[in-house]
């Protein structure tokens, strides 16, 4: 029998070598919750770092994750590429990389800023005709990956010892770190390919504050040891600002219909704002949407919650 659902996130850093629904299914395994459990980006095996793990009614937000910036420390390793374009695949091209210097590195990487169309590894989950990408790989088959807008805000060298370059990179949603080491390569003329990884960031969650697998599952109740760490279904919202309701009003949003709105809401919110509202106890209710023209609050996602939130506005008084 499943034990009494777990709501919000456990801001979890993944080492090298499990898979992210690895992870998943440990934390599914050590806390007895079998439904209603996901993650908020994958990460390679090889790759380490954060890894937000969304429980009961927090997966409703895991839009807000996805969508969001990510931020991470990649060692590039000049002078050769790999099938995998990591450094778990075979190598298929070697190059000289003795002539690079770091203004080579900079002029190339600025080139990689903004919006720009990258192809997907060959070794990657994306879905060809059905197949996942690296099935086919692994069949020997390759296939035309049609490129994909991403957008990398910024990157940062951090040091270059060759043949290693260490970058910080900060990037939207779909962006491929493996993708962009290996470009990295065919930018200057080296060939190149992803040797470490660390996610950094994933929206609100930091590495700093991640906490490992060793650090819950030793308890003698998992489900404990994850409540000691795990973060109000909120907390990834908090960037928006927020509204209290009162009783009737609760009532309305719970049944999924529109509410009016005070008068004053009409100077500061933006039309379709989204929204935080909470109760007068401070429990968490909905993301709402300010419909400008009907000063209402319209339903976006509405949460079915028993505890005050530690970032409800009654709270913050």
């Amino acid at each position: 029998m499943q034990k009494n659902q777990i709501n919000g996130f456990l801001n979890l850093y993944k080492d090298r070598g499990p898979t992210s629904m690895d992870a998943v299914r440990t934390v599914k395994r050590l806390t007895g919750q079998r439904k209603r459990v996901g993650h908020g980006g994958t990460l390679d095996p090889l790759a380490e770092g954060v890894l937000p793990i969304c429980m009961g009614q927090a997966t409703r937000l895991m839009e807000f994750l996805v969508d969001g910036p990510k931020e991470y420390l990649m060692e590039v390793r000049l002078g050769a590429a790999t099938a995998t374009y990591d450094a778990e695949g075979e190598i298929t091209h070697e190059g000289d990389y003795s002539e690079i210097t770091l203004d080579d590195v900079h002029r190339s990487l600025e080139e990689f800023h903004g919006l720009i169309d990258q192809a997907p590894p060959m070794y990657s989950a994306l879905k060809v005709d059905g197949k996942r990408l690296y099935e086919l790989a692994r069949a020997g088959v390759e296939v035309e990956r049609e490129p994909r807008k991403v957008e990398i805000y910024r990157t940062e060298v951090l040091d270059f010892v060759p043949p290693i370059v260490t970058v910080k990179v900060e990037s939207g949603r779909g962006a491929y770190m493996r993708s962009l080491a290996h470009d990295l390569g065919e930018r200057l003329g080296c060939y190149a390919y992803l040797d470490r990884l660390v996610r950094l960031k994933a929206g609100p969650f930091t590495s700093d504050d991640g906490v490992r697998m060793a650090d819950f599952e030793s308890d003698d109740d998992a489900s404990e040891g994850v409540a000691k760490h795990l973060l109000p279904v909120d907390f990834v919202l908090l960037d928006m600002k927020s509204v209290e309701v009162n009783k009737a009003a609760e009532r309305f949003l719970k049944n999924g219909q529109s509410i009016n709105a005070s008068p004053q809401m009409a100077a500061t919110a933006g039309y379709m704002e989204k929204f935080r509202a909470y109760d007068t106890s401070g429990r968490f209710l909905a993301v709402v949407v300010y419909d400008k023209p009907k000063n209402q609050w319209k339903p976006y996602k509405v949460f079915q919650l028993d505890s005050p939130s530690i970032f409800a506005p009654t709270h913050a008084r």
